[in-house]
């Protein structure tokens, strides 16, 4: 199986926790507060860089970055696995949507939500 797939990654992580018995700690609840948590993590990251300094980002700062997104997926993956979603199909199901919400010949160059046109 390939290094990349979702498929690969979860039942490496679901082996990870077995292993160290720790499944009864990965309630949906409790992955969805680590994940937040990660998520603010990643977010310090950039706190107070400009636009421009955020886009190039050092070689220690890229790692770190890369580092906590990576336990964003891990999250993110294990939360997924407990409640039996397919995060592949959720996510083109979330694009579909999306391109409803938002036409392109409507939005084209525009940030506003969907509920913020007339």
């Amino acid at each position: 199986m390939p290094r990349d797939s979702l498929t690969d990654l979860n039942d490496r992580l679901l082996a990870f926790a077995r292993e160290r018995d720790w499944e009864q700690f990965h309630s949906p609840k409790n992955l969805s507060m680590a994940l937040a948590g990660e998520a603010g993590e990643l977010l310090e990251h950039f706190q107070w860089l400009s636009e421009e300094a955020s886009a190039r980002l050092d070689a220690e700062k890229h790692d770190e970055v890369a580092l906590e997104l990576a336990d964003i997926l891990i999250y993110l993956i294990r939360l997924s696995e407990r409640l039996d979603i397919d995060l592949v199909d959720a996510a083109y199901r979330k694009i579909a949507i999306n391109q409803a919400r938002y036409p392109k010949e409507r939005v084209r160059g525009d940030a506003r939500r969907a509920d913020e046109y007339d």
